[in-house]
């Protein structure tokens, strides 16, 4: 094999708590991660020559060792003692830093795509594990699906998928930190969490409804008094049919719960006329894993 395309797929965290912050500077979170069908395209080929060459079709991204799929390349190349080179060709679709792990499922993208190019023969396990280094979204962009994450979120957990419906993705034009977000994270006023449990209960009975009631995102109560706009994009989604609606990550990206396509276009609609998002798409559930 010496070419070989994949999808990067985006994520949404369904629910996001943060329980306090470690020794070492990270925070320890219990979040549930959702892969979603909006996706970036990253194609790998094989070269002569040693060196690893990027190309993306976003100006303003980085080629060089400050992209994540550099790193992922050079990493599996340091790693197995790969002579050949790569090049690869990134199409981004999946909004830059939005909270959407764009970055992370690219970099396991490449992760997946050697490990077959290369015949490594490396299972899901080992790869999750080169991930970690990479960064704490990567070892769920190998993985897939639906799952809780712990830990810094690197420990994951298979949970029963997610049952399929469409999704709405709000980007606005702001760009939101996320090591700032959680610096100006207040865990001691906190008098409310996230209900994981009760979203995991609902993921069991594929309740949608219940899902959607119980969606929580701690990191909304930093982002959302900076940038009220996130209110203002749950607020339409909600007007227009939303099941549920919430910013996901540190932001700056929201996303809408829908039971049909009927309402998920009067609400794509609503949200192009309003101004409030620079990029708008619609998508669905992917509960397929790796």
């Amino acid at each position: 094999m010496d070419e070989i395309s994949l999808k990067a797929l985006a994520k949404i965290n369904l629910g996001l708590d943060v329980l306090g912050k470690r020794e070492d500077g990270y925070h320890e979170v219990r979040m549930i991660m959702q892969t979603i069908h909006l996706y970036d395209r990253v194609e790998i080929k094989k070269t002569k020559s040693p060196h690893i060459h990027v190309e993306t079709n976003l100006f303003y991204l980085p080629s060089d060792e400050n992209n994540l799929v550099y790193k992922a390349a050079k990493l599996m190349k340091t790693e197995f003692k790969i002579k050949e080179g790569v090049r690869i060709t990134l199409q981004k679709f999946i909004p830059v830093a939005a909270g959407m792990a764009g970055g992370s499922s690219d970099a396991a993208a490449v992760l997946v795509g050697m490990n077959r190019m290369f015949n490594l023969g490396l299972k899901q396990s080992r790869l999750m594990e080169l991930g970690l280094k990479l960064g704490a979204d990567v070892p769920f962009c190998v993985m897939r699906g639906t799952a809780l994450a712990e830990g810094i979120g690197e420990k994951l957990t298979a949970l029963p998928p997610m049952p399929k419906c469409p999704i709405l993705i709000a980007k606005p034009a702001i760009s939101v930190s996320t090591k700032r977000v959680y610096e100006q994270l207040r865990l001691t006023e906190m008098t409310e969490h996230p209900r994981i449990d009760l979203l995991i209960e609902n993921l069991k009975k594929k309740n949608l409804k219940g899902i959607a009631e119980n969606m929580g995102n701690i990191l909304e109560t930093v982002t959302e008094k900076e940038f009220p706009v996130i209110r203002e994009i749950k607020r339409l989604m909600k007007e227009n049919g939303a099941l549920g609606a919430m910013m996901t990550g540190s932001g700056p990206a929201v996303f809408g719960i829908y039971h049909n396509e009927k309402e998920i276009r009067k609400a794509y609609d609503a949200l192009k006329q309003s101004g409030l998002a620079k990029n708008v798409y619609t998508s669905d559930i992917h509960n397929n894993r790796r």
